[in-house]
């Protein structure tokens, strides 16, 4: 391969990569828009609920959101699989969790691939 060739071909795959990845995003924030109505990933702005500003990692119930009650006596800190589980399905984690609360969030996210999509977005916003 010439050269020119080669320059050219590591070109395109370049651009090709960075759409398939601007697409990858693209998805992960479109699936997290059934969040966002009631959830900002902005530091301190709460809507309905709590900001997932820097959710990965957080104490649960820790934070300065006054309506927060569902995870105020909880004792364990917000890893991806405790996501995952939690948009499966707010009623059954919160049993298995021994928490006796009740959520107003009922939103529950089917399929795995979009939990991962929202777990990902999530991470951008640490």
């Amino acid at each position: 391969m010439t050269t020119g060739k080669f320059l050219a071909f590591g070109l395109a795959m370049a651009v090709a990569l960075s759409s398939f990845s601007a697409q990858a995003d693209d998805d992960k924030e479109k699936v997290f828009k059934k969040c966002a109505s009631c959830h900002s990933t902005e530091k301190g702005k709460h809507k309905i609920g709590p900001s997932l500003f820097g959710v990965i990692g957080r104490k649960a119930g820790s934070t300065d959101f006054k309506k927060y009650k569902a995870m105020k006596d909880a004792d364990f800190t917000w890893t991806e699989q405790l996501i995952a589980e939690w948009i499966t399905d707010q009623k059954a984690f919160l049993k298995a969790q021994g928490i006796d609360s009740k959520t107003s969030m009922s939103v529950k996210i089917k399929k795995e691939e979009d939990r991962e999509h929202i777990i990902e977005f999530l991470k951008k916003h640490m």
